[in-house]
């Protein structure tokens, strides 16, 4: 106890001593619990900062962590492609956005300037963010409300219309700096940049400042002058509200502001500010007229070949991918074709008796190329609604007799080399299984040449053939022409029954033709350009041989003939004009005919397929649905497009023949004569025919039909005073003919006349009444052949002429007793006769009457003779070309 107690006596000498120490110690804990508080809220204080920054960096993450990837294919936006005319220039731009994609090379400094001195003037400083700016729009969303105002960089403006909302969030606001930061990361401020320049909305549904260069003042960017480059920069803060055409004040006032701007951030000086803004708004706008102009769709039907050809290509989208794509159309051609249609400045007249319109599928080509030059889609095509159906390549119809040339004639040259003098026989005929073949006029001319076959659009002939050149090769020749059936052929694809064809398809194959028989591929498209504006696709195809040049050539020589007079294509001519063609027309078969009530001569198709060395035309007309028919004047329409679509484009150039290859020679045939012999000295004039031969096929043996046979001998004339006769004998000496002798008699010198033919060696002539000289002359006939004819000449002296010479009647007996059996039969005629054409008026094909054509095609005979004593009967035979 005392050793405590001295312990704590020593720490206090007094109690005096120990009141003042603890009151000391008091005041010292005093003091400390204030330090203590200030401590303890600056730490609280910087704890819940930090919690509020890691909230903030949670909140921050987690927004972000929902963020969407940046991906490359919608940084990208859809644009508009262009397509331009053969002639370079723009059609119209095809796309849900019309936008003119620019590269970053391409953009003016002055646009450059215009843009960042009013959205970003730091943008070549931040890294997507810009700090200073955030935190001058953090005060004012904090002072006036959030939301009141932006601090987005181009970079942020770029990700915002990418791949987030407008809705001004924070959620929204995260995600739009974190996928800026990473934009940053991943591309260069210039390819930034460029996205941006062409992603902005500018209004009038135009996206890029290189559209709306063009839509508001008809320029190229580099050609903006610089209060025409600050309306524009202004533009994307309120598009619509700035719009010049439609707010030209509102446009004035942003405008100037966006020169203050560039004024401040020392991209323009003051005088050049302050002219800029003395200019009025509306002074280089483009004119209302030109923009309605410019918003016409032009030349539908032919883009919409052009939209089928691009998306045929590979992996190219038309409608977003931002294609220049040069095409092969000419505006005016074009602009012809759609007016023929429309009905404009044409001399016919388009029917309406149905209540179906009436419609016409047209292409025209080059020749030489297949390149396509305008295209008619068909009567008020794109007026309802875009991308309609096109009568030109939708509507597939069988080709009618347009197929002839191509699967039976050509193959047949290609293949076996036939002559145009070819001989088939037009009789009656039946397909293998026993369907009878008809003409279009229902009769059978006989022995007939390829020639007159096309030319007259026969049947029976085509059928023959393609059944005697085969099937498969004529299904392999127009393979090559760009006719290629999934279906197989029959007999009766010879004259029309293959499957649907379109007026595009039936120009190429018959451009080949006219292209010495190179076939190219009909195309809309010759180049295309991809949005980067350096890659370019060359879509031009390649040329190939589909024939040998002395096949299209002939083809060529004789289908010039169908619109010569009386031909089946006279109505597609144009005088002076070196073209060829073929016409089809399809027909109903009877039970349709029943069923529906249509007349036995219409028919639901008519084709006309013409061409030069310059141009192919080829039209279909018709119906969409085929209970609509065409009575015989309707099927010219066709024709009557042809014709003027060719004379319009042919007019002031030159179009050249077709030439005649080297493989081919003209020869003179014997007609009739099978197989082909050369005429010989002694074959009439109208019975020689010019055709065309493969060289070295041509012809060498000459022809003895007409060949001279032995001449009577030992012709003597005696009068007799008595009976007023004269009294005519000849021998003849060949025992293996037994011909015929015409007998031609002439008077003082007058042109002869035929007395009689008689198979008797003499021949007593009556009533001998006048003096003078009296020559007779005797010819041996053996069939068509005939002799050197032999004359004598009897003097009658000292007789009174009387006023008349009576004429021995017909069939009575001469002296001799012989009856004239032969005289009986002359003067008739043997009905065989050509078919005699209305010059102006062409035979219906196909098995489809023309009206008024009950009397068309009759065989009409020839009789010539001597009224005193009968004549001869001259065959005027079927065989003669037409």
């Amino acid at each position: 106890m005392k050793e405590r107690i001295h312990t704590m006596s020593g720490q206090y000498k007094s109690r005096e001593e120990k009141r003042l120490a603890q009151q000391k110690k008091a005041k010292g804990n005093g003091k400390g619990k204030k330090k203590s508080f200030f401590a303890k809220a600056i730490i609280s204080l910087f704890i819940i900062g930090i919690i509020g920054m890691l909230s903030g960096a949670g909140l921050f993450a987690y927004y972000a962590s929902k963020a969407p990837e940046l991906d490359e294919s919608l940084l990208k936006d859809p644009i508009a492609s262009e397509i331009f005319d053969m002639n370079g220039d723009l059609i119209t731009t095809v796309g849900t956005e019309k936008r003119d994609y620019v590269n970053y090379e391409q953009i003016p400094p002055l646009m450059e300037d215009a843009i960042l001195a009013t959205e970003d003037n730091r943008f070549y400083k931040h890294n997507g963010i810009d700090i200073i700016r955030l935190g001058g729009a953090v005060i004012a969303n904090v002072t006036n409300g959030f939301g009141s105002e932006g601090a987005s960089t181009l970079t942020q403006q770029v990700i915002k219309g990418s791949f987030l909302s407008p809705d001004k969030t924070l959620e929204r606001k995260a995600q739009e700096a974190w996928l800026a930061v990473k934009l940053e990361q991943d591309y260069t401020k210039q390819e930034i940049f460029e996205m941006y320049f062409n992603k902005v909305y500018m209004s009038a549904g135009i996206n890029g400042f290189g559209t709306a260069a063009t839509y508001y003042y008809g320029k190229e960017l580099k050609d903006l002058e610089l209060h025409e480059a600050a309306l524009l920069a202004g533009m994307p803060q309120s598009p619509n509200n700035y719009n010049p055409f439609d707010y030209p004040e509102n446009a004035e006032k942003r405008r100037n502001i966006v020169l203050s701007l560039m004024h401040q951030h020392e991209k323009i000086s003051q005088e050049e500010m302050e002219q800029a803004q003395a200019m009025p708004v509306t002074e280089s706008l483009v004119s209302e007229e030109a923009r309605e102009e410019r918003s016409i769709d032009k030349y539908q039907a032919f883009v919409d070949v052009v939209i089928d050809e691009v998306a045929e290509l590979g992996d190219y989208n038309l409608f977003t991918d931002g294609l220049k794509v040069y095409t092969t159309v000419d505006p005016k051609a074009q602009e012809r074709v759609e007016a023929i249609l429309a009905g404009e400045a044409i001399d016919f007249e388009y029917p309406t008796r149905h209540e179906e319109i009436f419609q016409a599928g047209i292409t025209l080509l080059d020749t030489q190329t297949g390149e396509i030059r305008a295209i008619g889609g068909g009567q008020a095509y794109g007026e309802e609604n875009k991308r309609g159906f096109n009568f030109a390549v939708d509507q597939k119809r069988q080709p009618g007799s347009t197929i002839k040339p191509l699967l039976d004639y050509a193959p047949g040259i290609e293949h076996e080399k036939w002559s145009t003098y070819h001989q088939f026989k037009d009789e009656p005929y039946t397909y293998d299984k026993g369907t009878e073949v008809n003409n279009w006029d229902g009769q059978f001319k006989g022995d007939v040449s390829m020639r007159l076959s096309l030319w007259d659009s026969r049947n029976v002939p085509a059928v023959k053939a393609l059944k005697e050149v085969g099937i498969d090769k004529g299904t392999e020749f127009i393979a090559n022409l760009g006719l290629k059936f999934d279906e197989p052929l029959y007999e009766s694809s010879a004259i029309g029954a293959t499957p649907g064809v379109n007026s595009v398809q039936m120009a190429g194959a018959y451009a080949a033709f006219g292209n010495g028989g190179i076939y190219n591929k009909p195309h809309s498209v010759t180049k295309v350009i991809l949005r980067d504006g350096e890659t370019e696709v060359n879509v031009d195809p390649e040329p190939k041989t589909a024939m040998k040049d002395y096949t299209a050539y002939m083809i060529n020589d004789m289908l010039k003939d169908v619109l010569q007079p009386g031909a089946t294509g006279i109505y597609a001519n144009v005088q002076g004009l070196p073209m060829a063609g073929k016409s089809g027309t399809t027909n109903y078969d009877k039970t349709y005919i029943a069923e529906n009530g249509i007349p036995k001569n219409e028919a639901p198709d008519s084709w006309f397929v013409g061409y030069t060395t310059n141009y192919t035309a080829s039209v279909w007309t018709g119906y969409k649905e085929m209970q609509y028919s065409l009575n015989p004047l309707e099927r010219r329409i066709a024709q009557y497009i042809v014709k003027d679509i060719m004379s319009y484009v042919s007019q002031d150039i030159d179009t050249q023949d077709f030439k005649k290859p080297k493989s081919v020679v003209e020869s003179p045939v014997e007609k009739g004569s099978n197989p082909a012999r050369l005429p010989s000295d002694y074959t009439p004039e109208d019975r020689i025919t010019y055709e065309l031969f493969v060289r070295g096929t041509e012809p060498s043996k000459v022809s003895e039909q007409f060949d001279k046979i032995p001449a009577p001998k030992g012709l003597e004339g005696e009068f007799d005073n008595d009976k007023k006769t004269i009294t005519l004998t000849w021998d003849y000496d060949d025992d293996d003919r037994k011909p015929s002798f015409e007998v031609k008699a002439s008077f003082n010198g007058e042109d002869s006349k035929v007395l009689s033919t008689t198979s008797e060696k003499g021949l007593i002539v009556e009533n001998i009444a006048a003096e003078g000289s009296y020559t007779f002359t005797v010819t041996a006939v053996d069939g068509e052949q005939r002799s050197e004819p032999v004359s004598v000449t009897v003097n009658v002296e000292g007789q009174e002429p009387e006023e008349d010479i009576e004429e021995t009647p017909e069939g009575e007996e001469n002296e001799d007793g012989a009856n004239e059996e032969d005289e009986e039969e002359n003067g008739e005629g043997n009905g065989d006769g050509e078919n005699e054409e209305d010059e102006t008026t062409p035979p219906a094909e196909d098995g489809t009457d023309e009206e008024n054509d009950d009397d068309a095609g009759e065989d009409q005979g020839e009789g010539e003779g001597n009224g005193n004593t009968g004549g001869t009967g001259t065959d005027t035979n079927s065989n003669d070309d037409q």
